[in-house]
């Protein structure tokens, strides 16, 4: 134990008695004497060296932020480290979770330079015009006009019934005609 906190106090017949004093270690004191094994906690928990080293860090920062440098307000600092150690930990593993699960949408593939070098104005515009059309029509226009399937193939392809592919052609077709205009 360090001399800075042994008191001497004198007892009644035995004569000088050496005591902890109570006064809290500061925060460089913990800081020196935590910090791997709270490094060590928190890479257990989040299985990543530089992520537990700035869970530590912020735990000490979040400590110096409120309590200041003396610890007087504190009954187990220590206790206190591991606990925030801990709710850092798990709120780290909670926002990689988080990210983890969130998937980008896709972007469209660009066309290759080929195909747009080939492609006539008129091709452009109807490539365009068919962009805007919903999934389904899509496939309707394409799967009838481009691979020349019958109604009822197409409605197998797409396990909807004939009335299905005839109401969506049709609707498809009516906006590609607004869209391209009468040729």
């Amino acid at each position: 134990m360090p001399t800075s906190l042994l008191r001497w106090r004198r007892g009644a017949a035995s004569g000088p008695v050496v005591t902890a004093a109570a006064a809290a270690p500061s925060v460089a004191e913990l800081y020196r004497e935590r910090r791997l094994p709270l490094v060590r906690l928190a890479v257990l928990m989040v299985d990543d060296l530089p992520t537990a080293e700035d869970i530590v860090q912020d735990v000490f920062t979040r400590l110096y932020r409120r309590h200041g440098a003396a610890l007087d307000a504190l009954d187990d600092p220590n206790a206190y480290l591991v606990s925030a150690v801990m709710n850092a930990a798990r709120s780290a593993l909670r926002r990689r979770r988080i990210t983890r699960a969130y998937r980008p949408p896709r972007p469209d593939p660009a066309p290759a330079a080929e195909d747009e070098a080939l492609l006539g104005t008129g091709d452009r515009e109807v490539i365009r015009a068919l962009g805007r059309l919903t999934t389904r029509q899509r496939q309707v226009i394409v799967l009838r006009y481009w691979s020349g399937l019958s109604e009822r193939e197409i409605a197998a392809t797409l396990r909807v019934t004939a009335g299905t592919v005839k109401s969506t052609a049709h609707r498809a077709l009516t906006l590609l005609r607004a869209q391209l205009g009468e040729r």
